[in-house]
């Protein structure tokens, strides 16, 4: 009797870790996470310079960090079939503060919080995407995918990630 309450506990033990794991797992450690992709832009689609809308596509990048400032020179933010953007200059992230990487094309600026592709393609699939934030070294800080029917509950082509 007492061989099968051991076996027993190890068996519920063991399945608890397993249930944790992957979400767990999921987690990058970096202090950079991305808060949200407004991925399908408003109005009639239109990759246009001049009259386009790709301005109104972005990711948000948010420092979760308590602490620490982080510059983002290096980082890469990546799409599903490899189109990216590198941030090449110096851009700091102070504590809780947070960045739009816009489509198309306009001036940075850190008081504003926003960077722009300087490329008037759409990068963010209507339909579903992932999007990878790496860090200046290649290692993963954050990647979520979204789908449009999973995700966008309410259907204005913005998802929220880590709230």
């Amino acid at each position: 009797m007492r061989k099968r309450h051991v076996l027993a506990a190890a068996a519920v033990a063991a399945l608890a870790a397993l249930s944790t794991t992957p979400a767990q797992a999921a987690e990058y450690s970096s202090a950079l996470k991305i808060a949200g992709v407004q991925y399908d832009a408003p109005g009639t689609d239109s990759n246009s310079c001049t009259k386009g809308n790709t301005k109104q596509e972005y990711v948000t990048i948010k420092n979760y960090s308590k602490t620490a400032t982080v510059d983002l020179k290096g980082y890469v933010v990546r799409d599903a079939t490899g189109n990216r953007f590198t941030f090449t200059r110096r851009h700091l992230l102070q504590p809780g503060d947070l960045i739009k990487l816009r489509g198309g094309r306009g001036t940075d600026s850190d008081a504003g919080n926003v960077v722009y592709r300087n490329n008037c393609n759409f990068i963010w699939n209507n339909d579903k995407d992932t999007i990878n934030l790496l860090k200046p070294s290649g290692a993963k800080a954050d990647v979520h995918a979204y789908t449009k029917k999973g995700n966008d509950k309410d259907g204005n082509g913005y998802v929220t990630f880590h709230g």
